[in-house]
């Protein structure tokens, strides 16, 4: 693996439409890296061509102020590229729109997968990387209370990946780049780097299953589970 501070996701950075991004990145990898954030920026803070890389050992500092409001995410974007972004070198990137959202409860979600025996295909799929993490650790959510996830696709070598919640809709915002919604459905499907903002009011208390919309994901660990408690 590869990482962004120990972990993958990297962390999650949010910050305010308007407010001044600041990140100081030293490489202490034995290749180049970069980090790339999607949004506005100048050229010369976009990592991605090749004067932009930052050698083992070097700092850079990311500077620029954060547009438009959304969800949207950063990682490397030095070649390797498949290679970097496979092995953990993302995270997502959240700029709340300056009058806010409603209160609700929030989570982060990037789905990604693994390739554990170098095949370019992926073995293991999940959501922030453990395998039926939240299987095993049901995410507890309250009845009628707007339950918020920031949902991003990074996963590489798939075409597509998608989310799927049981007995439940939910409001989805392309992008997050609206305070209007653009479906209410149950199901989303994401190319790499797609993500969306969805709003779910669960109507019932009980265990609901959420999961890839395709069985080989879901199997191999991307599918989790949601209690909701009154």
């Amino acid at each position: 693996m590869t990482t962004y501070n120990g972990q993958v996701p990297g962390p999650t950075i949010r910050a305010t439409e308007g407010d001044r991004i600041r990140v100081h990145f030293t490489n202490k990898g034995n290749r180049p890296h970069t980090i790339h954030f999607h949004g506005y920026h100048p050229e010369e803070m976009d990592g991605s061509m090749p004067h932009q890389y930052v050698f083992p050992g070097d700092t850079f500092v990311y500077e620029f102020d954060a547009a438009p409001f959304g969800i949207h995410l950063y990682h490397c974007h030095s070649t390797p590229l498949t290679q970097h972004i496979h092995k953990g070198l993302y995270g997502a990137f959240i700029i709340d729109p300056k009058e806010g959202r409603r209160e609700a409860q929030e989570f982060v979600m990037m789905m990604n997968g693994f390739d554990t025996n170098f095949d370019e295909d992926n073995e293991v799929y999940a959501v922030n990387t453990i395998a039926f993490y939240y299987k095993e650790n049901p995410i507890i959510v309250k009845r009628g209370v707007p339950a918020r996830i920031y949902l991003i696709n990074i996963l590489e070598f798939d075409e597509t990946n998608s989310f799927h919640v049981h007995a439940n809709f939910f409001n989805e915002y392309r992008t997050g780049t609206s305070l209007t919604p653009d479906t209410f459905t149950d199901t989303v499907i994401f190319g790499q780097a797609e993500r969306s903002i969805l709003e779910i009011e669960f109507q019932f208390p009980g265990v609901y299953m959420f999961h890839a919309h395709k069985t080989e994901f879901a199997e191999l660990g991307w599918m989790g589970l949601f209690s909701v408690v009154d």
